[in-house]
């Protein structure tokens, strides 16, 4: 996908007309496995941008915001566990001043989805995943936005986890990168053209 990039300024403090938030596992052991692709597809955004994840106190993730030229957009890692990534989302709404939830987009894995596969989506349900469902019970609400990465389903239900977990090697980690990149251009497209556009593209993939 042909992409407008924009200038980067790092900002903090100011109200985000999105708060982009990838979900990932910290720590080295999970580098490059499959449930790691939104945090990955939220850095990779980040570095295209010249800009850099921080840390502020007091919160539970890294961010940068970025004037695009139609406003300020936050984009953020969790520090936490896949399963407690709700708790970084308080701090973060708090800091950006999103008070609505169309404004907030989830990147994350999903095993519902084949790779090579993306869906923009508004709402809907959790399809077990640890770290949607972390987010919907901190905010008491599923109607934040999702842009899902499809990792596809392992051929044993019980070897989900493993599935996901695992850091990916050959072959399977250049798949693995391809998909995270073609996430990163989605997210860059809903920053330069707005979340319909995006969604269109993204979900004719």
């Amino acid at each position: 996908m042909s992409l407008r990039r924009s200038a980067a300024a790092t900002r903090h403090g100011s109200a985000s007309a999105w708060l982009i938030v990838g979900l990932a596992n910290p720590g080295e052991e999970y580098a490059g496995s499959r449930h790691n692709v939104g945090g990955d597809a939220v850095r990779l955004v980040v570095q295209r941008r010249g800009g850099r994840l921080t840390l502020e106190r007091r919160q539970r993730a890294m961010s940068s915001t970025f004037d695009t030229g139609q406003g300020l957009v936050t984009l953020a890692v969790p520090t936490t566990f896949m399963n407690e990534s709700g708790a970084a989302l308080p701090p973060l709404l708090r800091r950006t001043s999103v008070t609505n939830l169309s404004r907030l987009l989830i990147v994350h894995d999903e095993l519902d989805l084949e790779p090579g596969r993306l869906q923009m989506k508004c709402g809907g349900g959790l399809a077990g995943h640890n770290g949607l469902r972390s987010i919907a019970q901190t905010l008491g609400s599923q109607d934040f936005c999702r842009l899902r990465i499809g990792v596809g389903k392992p051929s044993r239900k019980e070897q989900g986890a493993d599935h996901v977990l695992q850091r990916q090697t050959g072959a399977r980690r250049l798949a693995l990168e391809a998909d995270v990149e073609r996430a990163a251009d989605a997210i860059e497209i809903l920053l330069d053209d707005g979340f319909d556009e995006a969604q269109r593209r993204a979900n004719r993939s």
